[in-house]
């Protein structure tokens, strides 16, 4: 997901889209630690992925209080 895709998103789409993505994470941790994913980079795209997510949260709060 892009960062122009991740700006266009309402708030409540993001912090959905967070939650989703967390979800995923925890996931593909419990999966990748029974027995190895098939493409354990996708772990790591996800983690860059919820920091995009939480820094656009944190900026529209910020944003909001000033």
């Amino acid at each position: 997901m892009k960062n122009s895709e991740i700006t266009a998103l309402s708030a409540e789409e993001l912090q959905e889209k967070l939650n989703t993505e967390k979800a995923n994470l925890q996931t593909m941790r419990f999966a990748h630690a029974i027995s190895p994913l098939e493409n354990p980079m996708r772990i790591r795209d996800t983690k860059r992925l919820i920091a995009r997510l939480s820094t656009e949260v944190r900026r529209r709060e910020i944003e909001a209080n000033s």
